[in-house]
C-alpha cells in the first residue's frame, strides 16, 4: 500500500489588524509579540503529537495565519532549526510561509530564505489603492508591488499571489487589471478567487456592495481564459499553477493526505496506524494556546471520523481537484472499499457532473460548476 503522505501546518496568530472580511484565526497584535514564548508552545506541542507519527517523514511544512512574516527572521530561524530536530524533513521539502506586502523588507526576507523558506504566499488581493481600503487592507498598490519585486531579489523562485475578485463596487475590467498585473509579476502560482462574506466577520455584520451574479460570471469566465493563456493551469477551484508548481501542501489536502497542526487554532488529521482517522484541534486564543502548549496540553477537541463519514470527507476535498482522483487513492486514503461510493458516482457521471477518464474521476466542465452538489451527494 501506497503510504500517506504528512505535512505539518505551524500557524502563527498574529497580525497588525484584523481585515474585516477574514474568518481565519487571527489576533491583531498589541506591542511586541511573545515569539520566544509561542516558539515554545510550538515545540512542546509538537512533541507532545510526535508519538502519532513516528518513523514518518514530512513532505511539506506550511506556516500560516495571521500575518507570519511578522515574526521576525531570527525567530523563524530558530522554528525552523527546532523542527528540524525533531521532525525527517527532506532537503527538497516545501517549505511555505505566508506573508503580506506591508511587511516585506529586503533584508529579512532575504534572512528567511536562508533559514529554510522555500516558498512564499503573497497576500496581494488587489493592486488597486481604492479596493486595498474597502478590505481594509494596510497595505497600498505601490507596497503591493514593491514585494513580488523583494521576493525575487531575496532568492524566492518559487512563490504564489493571493488576488480576489467580485470586491466591493469593483467592475469587470478592475478585476481583470489586477489579475494582469499579478500575471506580469510572473509567480509560479497564482490562486484566484472570489470574495465571499463568511459569518463572524466584520463583513458578515455589515455587508459591502458587491458585484452581482451575471458580472462575477464574467470576471471568472475572462480571468480563467487570461490564466489559461498566460501559462497558469487550473488544478483545483482556486488555484492555477505553472507546470511543476502545484502547491504540494495544498494538494496534500486536497487528496486526503495526514496533516500534524500545531499553533493557536490549528488542525490536524492522522491515520493511526490501527486503520482509526482522527482529527485535532488547537486552542484558538494565542494566551490559552501558549499557556497549555507549554505543557504540552494545546489540544481543544479530538476525534475519531466515522466510518461512514469518511467517503463524504474524502470526497469534500478531492471533488476540488481539476485532475481528479483514482480508485486507488480513494482506498488508500480511506480505507474503504470503492463499492461505498461507485453506486454515487454512476449516477453523477448519468447527471454528467462527473466522468471517467483515464483511470480518473473528475468533474466535467458541467460539474466544476455544481462542486458543491457533487460533494453534498455524499452527505
Amino acid at each position: 500500500m501506497t503510504p500517506i503522505p504528512l505535512s505539518l501546518y505551524v500557524h502563527i496568530p498574529w497580525c497588525v489588524k484584523k481585515c474585516p472580511y477574514c474568518d481565519f484565526n487571527s489576533h491583531q497584535a498589541k506591542g511586541e509579540i511573545p515569539e520566544a514564548q509561542y516558539s515554545d508552545a510550538l515545540i512542546n506541542d509538537l512533541e507532545s503529537e510526535l508519538p502519532q507519527i513516528w518513523g514518518r517523514s514530512i513532505e511539506s511544512i506550511f506556516i500560516g495565519g495571521g500575518t507570519p512574516s511578522l515574526y521576525s527572521a531570527k525567530a523563524m530561524d530558530q522554528l525552523l532549526s527546532s523542527l528540524r530536530e525533531r521532525l525527517t524533513i527532506r532537503p527538497n521539502t516545501e517549505i511555505t510561509m505566508e506573508a503580506n506586502p506591508g511587511t516585506f523588507e529586503q533584508e529579512r526576507f532575504s534572512a528567511y530564505r536562508q533559514a529554510g523558506i522555500n516558498r512564499l504566499s503573497i497576500g496581494i488581493q488587489s493592486f488597486n489603492n481604492k479596493h486595498l481600503k474597502a478590505l481594509g487592507r494596510i497595505h497600498g498598490a505601490n507596497e503591493a508591488q514593491k514585494s513580488t519585486h523583494i521576493a525575487k531579489q531575496a532568492g524566492f523562485d518559487n512563490f504564489n499571489l493571493d488576488i480576489m475578485y467580485g470586491l466591493p463596487k469593483q467592475t469587470i475590467d478592475q478585476a481583470i487589471a489586477d489579475l494582469q498585473q499579478a500575471i506580469d509579476a510572473n509567480p509560479t502560482h497564482i490562486s484566484w478567487y472570489q470574495l465571499t462574506i463568511e459569518e463572524n466577520t466584520l463583513f458578515h455584520h455589515s455587508p459591502p456592495v458587491t458585484p452581482n451574479d451575471e458580472i462575477l460570471w464574467e470576471m471568472q469566465q475572462r480571468g480563467q481564459k487570461l490564466l489559461a493563456d498566460a501559462g497558469y493551469y487550473q488544478y483545483e477551484v482556486s488555484a492555477y499553477a505553472k507546470e511543476g508548481k502545484q502547491c504540494r501542501h495544498n494538494l496534500n489536502y486536497w487528496q486526503f493526505g495526514d496533516y500534524l497542526g500545531i499553533g493557536a487554532g490549528a488542525h490536524g488529521k492522522i491515520s493511526m496506524p490501527d486503520g482509526e482517522i482522527k482529527r485535532h484541534t488547537k486552542y484558538r486564543h494565542p494566551e490559552k494556546y501558549m499557556g497549555e502548549g507549554i505543557n504540552g496540553k494545546a489540544r481543544s477537541s479530538e476525534k475519531k471520523l466515522a466510518t461512514e463519514d469518511l467517503d463524504f470527507e474524502f470526497m469534500l476535498n478531492a471533488a476540488r481537484l481539476k485532475e481528479g482522483f483514482t480508485k486507488e487513492l480513494f482506498e488508500t486514503r480511506t480505507l474503504l472499499s470503492f463499492s461505498a461510493v461507485e453506486e454515487k458516482l454512476n449516477t453523477l457521471i448519468q447527471k454528467e457532473l462527473i466522468e471517467y477518464d483515464n483511470e480518473k474521476y473528475k468533474p466535467t466542465d458541467k460539474g466544476w460548476h455544481f462542486v458543491n452538489d457533487i460533494v453534498n451527494s455524499f452527505i
